[in-house]
């Protein structure tokens, strides 16, 4: 990127002290475009829709302290720079949210004298060296699945075939609800578990043609290669979230988990594969239980409606 080329950044102002803007003007560290959002909520539904580099979570300390809740958080670092900045945060919870792909904690004592601008540059850098290695690896060890980068270069395979032999296709990306508390209660070795076990039940609900593959720590992605009807995208999307939310047996207890499901159609909308994923996971992070309306015609018998 070139030094004129701005950096498009989300901005949420729940808590903003007027240096803020200041502080992100044209520094040595690059030009920011902001754009200002009024809650964690709307940067996900801006995030669903556009590429920014970065998000700028302005938080007052006891939102920061909750943000390890957000149910859009593995959504968000996935797709942008993720800086928290706040009055206070304990360390306890900023580790946390480095664990999860948060960039940087920032505290409201650490502004000033353009240290913001050099800490949102510098987050941007890591996220870009960040998604650079995780294409490097082919698979997910937690799961065993193929990763983002793999199944957009599917994606983009089939939209090549495609241009010769038009035919539809459908992406779901499906994310999971309840980690948080099983991690709380069990480990994180326990949650790796249940992920494995989650992506099991995908793989089984699919055929072989098929491509399952892990979106981050609490979504996975299916590519439907063919689909005769959009109905039929919709019925698999519902027989996947009901299985994955039936009770599993973990160290002696028995856990549950919810499951959200959005679904994006080619040929629609979208005509390339960033787009079609982007389109999923927005759908995705903004979908209600069970995601999808149920057809009356189309209702397969296995297909009971998700308990709990």
């Amino acid at each position: 990127m070139s030094q004129s080329t701005a950096f498009k950044v989300l901005w949420v102002d729940e808590y903003s002290p007027a240096i803020l803007a200041a502080e992100l003007g044209a520094t040595e560290w690059g030009r920011f475009k902001l754009q200002r959002c009024a809650s964690l909520e709307e940067a996900a539904l801006l995030l669903g829709e556009h590429p920014h580099d970065a998000l700028l979570a302005a938080l007052p300390s006891e939102r920061a302290a909750g943000l390890t809740a957000w149910a859009a958080l593995s959504h968000a670092v996935q797709e942008a720079a993720v800086l928290v900045l706040s009055p206070a945060c304990p360390a306890p919870v900023a580790l946390e949210l480095l664990q999860r792909g948060v960039q940087d904690v920032v505290l409201q004592t650490q502004w000033g004298q353009h240290g913001l601008a050099r800490s949102l540059r510098w987050a941007i850098e890591r996220h870009r060296l960040d998604r650079s290695a995780r294409k490097a690896y082919a698979t997910d060890l937690d799961t065993g699945l193929p990763t983002r980068a793999q199944l957009l270069d599917h994606i983009h395979h089939l939209l090549a075939l495609r241009q010769r032999e038009p035919s539809p296709m459908a992406l779901l990306v499906l994310r999971i609800s309840g980690l948080s508390k099983v991690r709380e209660r069990l480990g994180r070795e326990s949650v790796n578990v249940l992920r494995r076990r989650l992506a099991v039940r995908l793989r089984a609900g699919v055929r072989a043609s098929d491509v399952v593959v892990s979106l981050g720590s609490d979504s996975y992605g299916v590519l439907l290669a063919s689909t005769e009807q959009p109905e039929d995208a919709e019925r698999v999307a519902l027989k996947l979230a009901a299985a994955l939310q039936k009770p599993l047996h973990l160290a002696g207890q028995s856990l549950s988990v919810g499951a959200r499901v959005g679904l994006s159609l080619y040929p629609g909308g979208a005509q390339d594969a960033e787009t079609l994923l982007r389109q999923a996971t927005n759908a995705a992070a903004h979908a209600s239980a069970p995601p999808l309306p149920r057809s009356p015609t189309k209702r397969a018998a296995n297909d009971e409606p998700p308990s709990g």
